[in-house]
């Protein structure tokens, strides 16, 4: 690995031209990406930049990101890096909680994310889908990444966090909801309480949510049938020492509830619509999928969303043309060797997935819109930590699996009813970078159509692999364990091979199966949402 303790003791090379005081904060904020691609192409894999008083360390391409995402949390600080964050989810809970709380509080949101719940929302999705678009008529147009952010709001907090915040808060809740994401402006990295409107929208909103919060709680507790949604479960989930959450706690946990299946999904939603219309080929391939899975009126349901291969690789092509975070960050505790170089402790250390996405090397032509990269013959992804849009290693997004499936459900509905079309020039759609959360500049505007579909309802069939009908008698099986996060779909694959307790603790009940146990295991491992298992053959 390249943290490995070497006799490192280069100091990373420096960007030119940083101001006094404020470093080379003017030219990051005008466009990060296209500042850290300059650093990139003029440093190489690791260059250090100043942000005011901040020396920000920026690691690129599969080597640097496997030192980021495989440090342990002792020597990459999360909590210190993501002050940002404290505001928006309130003091004490998760960046601001001390290291054994925040470890306690992340494996309390697991269950609403695990393979048994997940099985549920499909059908909630689509939904909420058919419900928004209702009105829509045979024509008309719409700003997508307006849909796009009010749908995901709904079909997030209808399957996470219970039916108060979806019909009886719905309209507030969303705004509220959108001032705290506001709050992530790049300011707020360097100066999370600097005294701007965007920063105070985000207190006052925080404020309000907890109250909200509060009166639910209190509501509840006078009824004798409990709910089974995130909500209830936090209020009734206790700490090891026997503890409830706090209002504040409660009302922090739901917030980072909801940025695991919202906070990326809107943007992401848009451009699949967006490339899709710029690149009809795929476009048509997409659609003739749907069509031959669906039909016009199929049931989209758990087990379905999980044989669109064709759209599984646009889904893919779109991460990493657009990821939705320009960065990621930890400060450094203690000192991080990386190949010949010296990280010092009390610097920053980041990695951009957007950056990484576009090193021809690994992704060629890379601004290409080419989803036929994560087929099965080229693979370009293969090199573990080159594709990085919901990050890696033990902090991979885990709320990953959620948003898959949210956008899977989302578009096997729009798709199948209506075709979707370009307003304005294709290339006049641009990512706005002037948030940390990237998404398409708005007005986002595009023309709907309703379609006819002719072909009957019919079943896809999935086919069956070189790999999966081998005639090997033997396979053994590896567990990455500073991978797994508990999400058990492997148990629900292969229950035979992988037990997941309560607490999110995997067992692997046996490493070596007999042949028939085969295909269940490569279940386990293609539906695995952090990639934490592997399969060799023998």
């Amino acid at each position: 690995m390249s943290t490995k303790p070497t006799s490192a003791s280069k100091t990373p090379p420096k960007m030119s031209g940083g101001l006094p005081l404020i470093g080379h904060m003017i030219a990051f904020g005008k466009n990060p990406f296209e500042y850290m691609m300059t650093l990139r192409n003029t440093l190489g894999e690791i260059g250090e930049f100043r942000m005011f008083h901040q020396q920000m360390v920026l690691l690129t391409g599969p080597e640097g990101n496997e030192a980021f995402f495989r440090a342990p949390d002792d020597q990459l600080d999360q909590n210190e890096a993501y002050k940002v964050m404290t505001p928006i989810f309130g003091k004490g809970v998760v960046f601001d909680a001390p290291p054994h709380i925040k470890d306690q509080q992340l494996k309390m949101l697991m269950p609403v994310l695990r393979d048994k719940p997940m099985r549920t929302y499909s059908q909630i999705i689509v939904q909420e889908v058919e419900e928004a678009i209702k009105d829509w008529g045979d024509t008309g147009e719409v700003d997508l990444l307006d849909f796009m952010k009010q749908l995901t709001i709904y079909t997030s907090s209808h399957c996470l966090l219970g039916d108060e915040f979806r019909y009886e808060l719905n309209e507030e809740f969303s705004k509220l909801y959108h001032d705290l994401e506001k709050g992530m402006a790049p300011i707020a990295f360097i100066f999370p309480n600097f005294p701007i409107p965007v920063l105070r929208r985000r207190d006052k909103a925080r404020v309000r949510l907890q109250e909200l919060v509060t009166g639910i709680i209190e509501k509840r507790a006078q009824k004798t049938e409990k709910s089974d949604d995130a909500f209830q479960m936090l209020i009734d989930t206790r700490y090891e020492d026997g503890s409830p959450l706090t209002p504040n706690e409660i009302t922090g946990m739901l917030i980072g509830t909801i940025f695991a299946g919202h906070h990326t999904t809107a943007g992401t939603a848009t451009w699949i619509a967006l490339e899709l219309a710029r690149n009809p080929e795929y476009y048509e391939k997409v659609l003739e999928e749907l069509d031959a899975l669906y039909g016009e009126n199929g049931k989209v349901t758990f087990e379905s969303l999980r044989e669109i291969p064709v759209f599984e690789r646009v889904i893919k092509e779109v991460l990493r043309l657009h990821p939705p975070l320009i960065f990621l960050i930890r400060k450094v505790a203690k000192d991080l060797p990386f190949k010949d170089y010296l990280i010092k402790a009390g610097k920053y250390v980041c990695v951009s997935p957007r950056v990484s996405h576009r090193i021809p090397e690994i992704f060629p032509n890379p601004e290409k819109f080419d989803p036929e990269r994560f087929t099965e013959t080229r693979q370009e992804d293969a090199t573990p930590f080159s594709w990085i849009a919901f990050g890696g290693g033990r902090h991979k997004c885990s709320g990953n699996a959620f948003a898959m499936l949210q956008i899977k459900a989302i578009f096997s509905i729009l798709l199948r009813r209506y075709k979707f079309e370009l307003v304005d020039a294709p290339e006049s759609y641009q990512d706005n970078y002037k948030e940390m959360v990237v998404q398409p500049n708005s007005p986002c505007r595009v023309r709907y159509s309703k379609r006819n579909i002719q072909k009957s309802t019919a079943t896809q069939t999935t086919k069956t692999t070189a790999k999966e009908s081998s005639s090997t008698n033997t396979f053994k099986i590896t567990v990455d364990m500073d991978f797994c996060q508990g999400h058990a779909n492997c148990m629900a694959e292969a229950s035979e091979i992988f037990k997941v307790d309560d607490k999110g603790q995997l067992t692997v009940l046996q490493d070596t199966p007999g042949n028939t146990l085969l295909k269940k295991a490569q279940k386990a491992a293609k539906y695995c949402p952090t990639s934490a298992i592997k399969i060799k053959q023998s």
